[in-house]
């Protein structure tokens, strides 16, 4: 279980889908009113809706006696904080690497409308597979900040502060309101501390630290960490600039920013001017605050003075200060960057060199006749005329050099302008408002973008681009989604080869009895078919495996009745071929079966002969025979005789009476028992 300032957290089964879950029970007293109720509802079903492999799923939501709770997707494993706490600070390929991912996930959220508000390493979960040894990244909590704080002010002064108070954006302090440029800055922050393993605000107290976020800037973190590369430092400014206006519009434009940045890490570049002229915030007028438009604060921070530094070319920067210490054009001057030429002073040196560009070569100089008695005037060496002439020189040089630096650099690029998530409409008047083209390429599925809007440019949203260049868009046609076909009657072959035409994954097989569909043949898909799946969604088949046997049982000498009731439960038809009579097998019972111990399928006929019975025969009438004549009678019938002698027996040997009695219909074999006198 984990608990934190909006709610606690605990891992549970769900028992419905069977399998475990987190869920986020909200503190009890913030489910008691409806419209907060309502307003959370609203938040989760907006979270819901991101489908995104570096966001926390949410499953279902619900409400118990006042107590609202989300179920959401569980992430065994650690979270960003704990990663800071232990490799912090980092080197910025690892930084880079760990926020791409938070990124993502914000990117997809913002496309959908959707502010984070509660950016912080505590919402970062990181979950390690065991199988593979990777990390997956996920970022949880979307919307909760919102749903908890649509009441509440966000003043530094009166209410209450939702979300960590570090990573909170300027504007969220002073008046409250909050879009996607509010998680950029908290991301920035999240970038700050995992380079440097500090917060870059701290105080006393939350106030303190809201204060500085609104009045300070984010420190660079080279200030902190010596050695990293200009180009980090001005990523960092980009998006915690206190102006929202100088940050990057969304998460997808940082996202784009960052890729730039971690590739020159990757490839080592120590410096790219370039890149750092791009990223770096501009200065603010001069005495105005950024966040507050308060005149007098000024602007003495790094950012200005790096940015100052970036923005021009080497070549100009040289032009402009003609006397560093040591440089060729004027050896032993000491004037510095405060000391520049003055205009008159450069008035006067361009002015010969724009004579001689205008007059054409020079003529001869005439010779002069000096009156006799006369002083010559004092005459110019042509050694003070040549170095003045080579100095003029150098700085229209210098100057052209660093005007075309300053063309081809700088002047004709402009930044591609932001235009993810618009239709094609909007964005090509974006695009050509900002005097780029708009070419459409092919259009492209996508998880996140909504058909017919706009997934993708090249270059990239914030990259720099010639003005007057060629910006591709790339048109959402939505999620790339398939129907399952009809499988049925195919073999599982041609199934497999029918899902994997559709880029649906073939799960396997499970095998059932058909009694119409032959062996090896598909009898149905999970999910049915016209079920609509994402590509790499797994279906299963189910295959026939033909006819299923029965195994007849030998039911002779058992009840006939009996045998044809069970035969017919297992699909056979019982026909009764014949009746016999039997003294072996009782009345009813089967006499006989056909086949017997066999293998049969349903609908198959089995044969039965049921007994009758032994068969019945009429007792003679034997009285007053002697007894010889009457035992032969009967024998010959088949009857066994017994005699017993009569009381008063008088030895005559004649019948007296016999049982059973003449007439009755005995089975053959029945003992008749005779009576002698």
């Amino acid at each position: 279980m984990a608990r934190g300032g909006m709610a606690s957290v605990y891992e549970a089964t769900d028992i419905r889908l069977d399998r475990t879950v987190a869920v986020k029970v909200m503190h009890p007293g913030l489910g008691d009113d409806e419209e907060f109720a309502a307003r959370f509802v609203r938040e989760a079903r907006a979270a819901a809706r991101l489908s995104h492999p570096n966001v926390v799923a949410v499953h279902d939501q619900g409400a118990d006696d006042g107590v609202v709770f989300l179920a959401m997707e569980l992430v065994p494993g650690h979270t960003l904080r704990d990663v800071i706490a232990k490799e912090s600070p980092m080197p910025p390929a690892r930084a880079l690497a760990l926020l791409e991912p938070v990124l993502s996930a914000l990117a997809a959220a913002h496309r959908a409308g959707l502010v984070h508000r509660d950016v912080k390493p505590e919402n970062v979960l990181i979950a390690t597979d065991p199988d593979t040894g990777t990390s997956r990244v996920k970022v949880a909590d979307f919307g909760l900040a919102k749903a908890v704080s649509a009441d509440t002010q966000h003043t530094a002064t009166g209410g209450v502060l939702i979300g960590t108070v570090s990573y909170l954006a300027p504007e969220l302090v002073v008046d409250g309101r909050a879009d996607a440029r509010a998680d950029v800055y908290a991301a920035g922050v999240l970038l700050f501390e995992l380079l440097t393993g500090r917060k870059p605000h701290e105080g006393e107290s939350p106030i303190q630290v809201a204060y500085k976020h609104v009045h300070e800037d984010v420190p660079l973190p080279s200030t902190l960490v010596p050695g990293l590369p200009a180009y980090v430092d001005a990523l960092v400014a980009r998006a915690t600039a206190r102006d929202r206006g100088q940050r990057a519009a969304d998460a997808g434009v940082l996202l784009h920013q960052l890729r730039r940045v971690a590739t020159a890490v990757t490839t080592g570049v120590r410096e790219d001017p370039d890149l750092v002229a791009d990223l770096m915030p501009r200065p603010p007028a001069p005495d105005t605050d950024p966040v507050t438009g308060v005149t007098g604060s000024g602007d003495t921070s790094e950012h200005t003075q790096l940015l100052r530094t970036a923005e021009v070319p080497p070549a100009v920067q040289r032009a402009e200060r003609p006397g560093q210490p040591g440089r060729p054009d004027q050896p032993g001057r000491t004037d510095t960057a405060a000391d520049p030429w003055d205009e008159d002073e450069m008035a006067a040196l361009l002015a010969p060199s724009t004579a001689a560009i205008t007059a054409g070569p020079a003529a001869p100089e005439p010779t002069r006749t000096v009156p006799v008695g006369a002083t010559p005037a004092p005459r110019r060496t042509r050694r003070s005329r040549r170095g003045l002439l080579a100095l003029v020189l150098a700085l229209l040089l210098a100057t052209g050099i660093g005007a075309g630096a300053w063309w081809f650099g700088v002047a004709r690029w402009t930044t591609t302008p932001g235009v993810l998530g618009l239709d094609r409409a909007a964005a090509v008047e974006r695009l050509e408002a900002a005097g780029l083209e708009a070419e459409i390429g092919p259009r492209a599925f996508s998880r996140t973008v909504p058909a017919g809007e706009v997934m993708s440019t090249d270059p990239a949203p914030g990259d720099r681009v010639l003005d007057g260049g060629t910006v591709t868009v790339t048109i959402s046609k939505g999620e790339e989604l398939y129907d399952v076909p009809k499988l049925r009657g195919m073999t599982e072959d041609e199934a497999q080869d029918a899902l994997a035409e559709l880029k649906l994954e073939f799960g396997g097989s499970t095998q059932r009895w058909s009694e119409d569909v032959p062996q090896g043949v598909v009898l149905a898909s999970d999910p049915k078919p016209g079920t609509t799946l994402r590509p790499g969604s797994v279906v299963d088949l189910v295959v026939s495996k033909g006819r299923k046997p029965i195994k007849v049982k030998d039911w002779t000498g058992e009840d006939a009745d009996t045998a044809r009731q069970r035969l017919e439960a297992q699909g056979l038809v019982v026909e009764v071929t014949g009746e016999e009579h039997s003294d072996e097998v009782a009345e009813g019972d089967v006499i006989s079966q056909d086949p017997v111990g066999a293998t049969l399928f349903k609908g198959d006929t089995v044969e039965l002969v049921v007994s009758l019975g032994p068969e019945l025969v009429p007792v003679p009438n034997v009285r007053a025979s002697g007894v010889d004549a009457a035992r032969e009678e009967l024998e010959a019938l088949g009857f066994e005789v017994e005699t017993r002698k009569a009381a008063g027996y008088l030895g005559l040997g004649y019948v007296f009476s016999q049982d059973p009695g003449s007439g009755e219909m005995v089975p053959k074999g029945t003992t008749i028992t005779l009576t002698l006198i």
